[in-house]
């Protein structure tokens, strides 16, 4: 790669890692991209689980004395 001329492809393998302002650029890139991402899937993840026993909590709240979750809507449970 020649000074100057410019990257043709978007694929990481063809990045001229051997050049620091490249090498500087995208690892930064990536690495801000890695930590966003890290807080993204930890936010759904979070959110998921707290929804998963909000919905539990609130099943069985509203249940009757001794009634199964199952028993609200249906007769027998499958």
């Amino acid at each position: 790669m020649l000074h100057g001329e410019t990257i043709q492809s978007p694929l990481p393998f063809d990045i001229p890692w051997w050049m620091p302002d490249h090498a500087i650029f995208f690892g930064v890139l990536y690495a801000v991209l890695f930590v966003i991402m890290s807080g993204l899937g930890y936010v759904i993840i979070k959110s998921l689980s707290q929804a998963s026993k909000d919905a539990t909590k609130d099943a069985t709240q509203d249940a009757p004395h001794g009634a199964k979750c199952c028993d609200m809507e249906h007769t027998s449970c499958h």
